[in-house]
């Protein structure tokens, strides 16, 4: 046993010294300029605190129920989150560990045309939420607010006295009926389409460059409010707390859209800063 635990240790040290040696072997480049950098500096506001810490996926997991899909690829990289559909047509939603109840989300994003997200608040497990969409693709809106899988936020379908699951289910059907009714060409197709530029998101929205994305949730019948790079474009009360099982607190969520028509091959959303800041109760 003590033979083979002192060519175990060799070998370890022997591992690390031709590590070492190939670590150094760059310095013999020519010009060599592949030396690892530190990525910049996170911009969280006075009175947040972050909840992505730049360097993993700590404190967040991914839903494995969500009906957009369960293997999104979210990883971490130059110190931001990059997210895409894996496997294309499948995304899902990635959720903090914690739960939140009155709260200010702080985001700085840069994504891709043709590639659809979203902020979820007080979500469960499966994603149904309040959700402030950041539909980044044509046809599409950014700060915009949707029931994701909520009986009565939209408006309709307010069959009060059914099992809320079901109902749920039923307003999920009934959203992508509406989407799916007039045939659509691929998202790779409709690129060259463009927002109206009257439209108060788009006068805010600073394309292809990072931009601030805030969101703020309170009360138990929830009041929620949005902006881009501090331009307001949501401000929304709700007639009752629609959230499911009528939670008043749950996990914050971002969103890869599931499905053909709602993500561009190659695409990625990336999140550099996500920040909190925690209202009164």
């Amino acid at each position: 046993m003590r033979t083979v635990t002192i060519a175990l240790a060799a070998f370890v040290s022997a591992a690390a010294v031709t590590q070492r040696a190939n670590q150094g072997d760059t310095s013999k480049i020519p010009g060599f300029i592949g030396n690892e950098v530190p990525p910049p500096k996170m911009n969280v506001p006075e009175g947040f605190t972050p909840i992505f810490n730049g360097k993993d996926l700590t404190g967040w997991h991914v839903s494995k129920t969500n009906h957009h899909g369960i293997t999104p690829n979210y990883y971490v990289q130059h110190g931001m989150i990059l997210g895409t559909q894996r496997p294309l047509g499948g995304g899902g939603i990635l959720l903090t560990d914690k739960k939140y109840k009155n709260v200010e989300v702080y985001m700085e994003v840069r994504p891709d045309w043709g590639c659809d997200s979203g902020l979820f608040l007080r979500s469960d497990e499966a994603g149904d939420a309040y959700q402030v969409t950041l539909d980044y693709l044509p046809g599409g809106t950014l700060g915009g607010m949707y029931g994701e899988g909520l009986n009565g936020v939209n408006g309709a379908m307010n069959a009060y006295g059914t099992p809320e699951r079901a109902a749920a289910e039923a307003q999920r059907a009934s959203q992508q009926a509406q989407r799916g009714a007039q045939p659509q060409r691929p998202i790779a197709e409709r690129l060259s389409e463009r927002p109206d530029p009257n439209l108060p998101w788009v006068k805010a929205w600073k394309r292809e460059e990072w931009n601030t994305v805030r969101a703020r949730i309170e009360r138990d019948v929830p009041h929620i409010q949005a902006w881009i790079n501090d331009q307001p474009v949501l401000d929304f009360t709700d007639t009752a707390n629609h959230a499911m099982g009528g939670i008043t607190e749950g996990p914050i969520a971002i969103q890869i859209h599931g499905g053909p028509d709602r993500w561009v091959p190659g695409g990625f959303w990336r999140w550099r800063v996500i920040a909190v800041k925690e209202l009164p109760r």
